[in-house]
Order: C-alpha cells, then sequence, then structure tokens
C-alpha cells in the first residue's frame, strides 16, 4: 500500500475517515457541500488539521445546511473570522457562501448538487477542474481533484491493496462505472 492507505488505517483522526468516507459515493447535498467546504479550507494546511476542526466547522457552519449558509452576510462573515474552531480566512469564507448559493442554483438547473455532479460524469480531472473553476469559488486543481476523488468519481482514493478499495468496488463507485 501507499500514501494516505498506509497511514491512515487506525490512526485517532485519519481512521474513520479513510475507512468510511473517503472514496465512497455521497448524493446527501450537506455531505457534499461538507466535503467541499473541507477541502476548501484544507488548502495551504493538512488534512488532519480540517479532520480535528471539523466539529467546528459543523457547528460555525449551521451543520451545512446549504440554505442557511447562502443567506449569511456580513455579521455571519464576521463571526466566523472570529471562530477559533475553524479556518479563518475571508476568501475561504466567502467562498463558502458563495458555493452555498451556487448550489441553489444547481438545484434549480439540475435538480440537486449530486444530479449536477452526475450530469457531468465521466470526465477526467483535467476537464473537472475547468468546470469548477468556471461554477464555484476557490476551486484550484487539487481542491477539486480530491473534493471528486474523495466522492468517487475520480480514481485514486485508495491504493488497490488497500482493503477499503476492495469494499468500494463492490459499490461501485462513479469512476468505476464507464458509461453515463
Amino acid at each position: 500500500m501507499s500514501g494516505y492507505c498506509l497511514i491512515a488505517p487506525g490512526h485517532p483522526v485519519h481512521g474513520h475517515y479513510h475507512d468510511h468516507e473517503y472514496g465512497f459515493p455521497q448524493r446527501d447535498e450537506r455531505e457534499l457541500f461538507e466535503r467541499l467546504l473541507l477541502e476548501i479550507n484544507q488548502a495551504g494546511l493538512s488534512w488532519e488539521t480540517i479532520l480535528k476542526k471539523r466539529e467546528g466547522f459543523r457547528a460555525a457552519y449551521s451543520q451545512f445546511d446549504v440554505d442557511t449558509v447562502a443567506a449569511y452576510g456580513e455579521r455571519d462573515v464576521e463571526r466566523l473570522l472570529n471562530d477559533a474552531g475553524i479556518i479563518r480566512n475571508r476568501l475561504k469564507v466567502h467562498a463558502a457562501i458563495h458555493n452555498a448559493q451556487v448550489i441553489q442554483q444547481l438545484r434549480s438547473s439540475h435538480g440537486s448538487f449530486a444530479a449536477w455532479l452526475d450530469a457531468h460524469h465521466p470526465r477526467d480531472k483535467a476537464d473537472w477542474v475547468k468546470l469548477f473553476k468556471k461554477t464555484f469559488r476557490f476551486t484550484g486543481g487539487e481542491i477539486t481533484g480530491e473534493f471528486l476523488m474523495s466522492l468517487g468519481y475520480l480514481p485514486g482514493a485508495h491504493a488497490r491493496d488497500c482493503p477499503v478499495y476492495k469494499r468500494l468496488a463492490k459499490i461501485p463507485p462513479p469512476w468505476a462505472v464507464t458509461s453515463r
């Protein structure tokens, strides 16, 4: 095994995420928004830092309720920038609010965030990155790639010899399904 699959199993912070979330398809809007928000906040930091602050993010961002976050105003921005339980970065805070508003628009155009992802699958990473940069804020190549890998739209979340890879193969994740 290599990479994350080597360090994460049994790790007190990474273990559960690796074994039960990373690479697993997800349809719930809150879960998708949470994953996007966490990936954006990870930029420049370790994933362990983000996982340790996950509950803080959950509390600060209204349990990742898209409609609530989309309606955040300047008072909420200031509250978030003063919350030591999360990453206090103005660009990332504004991106979270903007991206919640985008997800609301995706409901109108596609029915849901998950349906929008499905409508654009399959794509290679470069095409996904172009689409995300056009659609969302603060979604460069690494953020978009990790977001999509974490949800099974792109391969690579687990090494082939990782036990979780074998569990995922039974689902299968979207990347393993070749036709639309």
